[in-house]
């Protein structure tokens, strides 16, 4: 069996070093890391995580907080559970799924992943005693991962423009929570960069809610006009009573989604939208948890990965 004394030799360096970037990677440099790396694939060295777990007093299980009352079997949480189990796995650790707030504090283990938080349930996270990271953006300096909303805002007014529309609506969801905030500030930014002036609504994240905002307001709205939507959802739900109107779409009206998981590709038409890299998401989601729980609970910061647009048939 390969020991960590035959990876040391193979790297030439100390075990000492090797054990360092097994279990603290941030206090060597990138190219020992690298070197040491390459000697244990080449070994096919397995470091035994479990083993270092009982010597650590620790679990090796995380939980998977969600405070919002969603549908987990949703490709948008599955591929986010994927991703976060993928980057687990890379230290033999197992996920736990909690769906009840009850439950935040039972049990046996070493940190939180945390999703659907809003800012009525910061108060919840000051009485947490292990590490946690949020997944979503925060204002308050919890330590969090989620996409660049405010550049896809951005992407996606951008987009419009250069297809020529020379209306830009934004359609957004009526939380003032910070996700949305920034994806209107990157619409909003835009348009005023541009002279041109924001004409914002706010409805639930609903595709008949979405709906019921074209049938109502469609003798409003003018020709050359593209609708840049908060989400896939609100986006599929414009889609749909635009074509019901009798509208030529992408021809007049310009539909972009956000998040660019399953919906996008199930509309008809099939959405432009801002792609979410959700998978990438929950990878470092897990790897900026175990990192914390490796340094106890010392601050992470926060990661922004950056979206891109994804162009379909809503719009020319």
């Amino acid at each position: 069996m390969v020991t960590l004394l035959d990876v040391a030799k193979k790297a030439n360096v100390s075990k000492m070093t090797v054990s360092r970037v097994i279990n603290h990677p941030e206090q060597v440099t990138d190219e020992l890391r690298e070197l040491v790396e390459r000697a244990m694939q080449e070994l096919n060295y397995q470091p035994n995580y479990v083993a270092q777990a009982l010597v650590n007093n620790r679990t090796n299980v995380v939980k998977f907080v969600t405070l919002e009352d969603i549908d987990t079997t949703e490709p948008y949480y599955m591929n986010l559970l994927f991703g976060i189990a993928q980057g687990l796995s890379k230290k033999q650790y197992a996920i736990q799924l909690v769906t009840d707030r009850k439950q935040i504090k039972e049990g046996n283990f070493d940190g939180y992943l945390i999703t659907g938080a809003r800012s009525s349930d910061y108060s919840l996270f000051d009485e947490l005693a292990k590490p946690f990271v949020l997944f979503g953006e925060n204002h308050r300096g919890f330590d969090f991962v989620d996409n660049n909303n405010q550049l896809g805002g951005e992407i996606a007014t951008k987009y419009a423009l250069s297809r020529l529309y020379r209306n830009v609506i934004f359609i957004g969801i009526d939380v003032r929570e910070p996700f949305e905030v920034s994806r209107e500030t990157g619409y909003v930014n835009t348009l005023q960069q541009n002279k041109l002036i924001p004409q914002i609504y706010r409805i639930p994240n609903h595709s008949h809610a979405a709906q019921k905002i074209i049938k109502e307001n469609f003798g409003k709205f003018q020709h050359d006009t593209c609708f840049v939507c908060a989400s896939d959802r609100i986006a599929i739900g414009v889609v749909r009573q635009l074509l019901n109107e009798g509208a030529k779409v992408p021809e007049d009206f310009g539909v972009i989604g956000y998040d660019g998981v399953f919906l996008d590709q199930v509309s008809n038409l099939k959405l432009t939208t801002v792609k979410q890299p959700i998978f990438a998401m929950g990878e470092l989601l897990a790897k900026m948890l175990l990192q914390k729980i490796e340094q106890d609970g010392s601050p992470q910061g926060e990661a922004m990965l950056k979206p891109k647009l994804i162009r379909r048939q809503s719009t020319r």
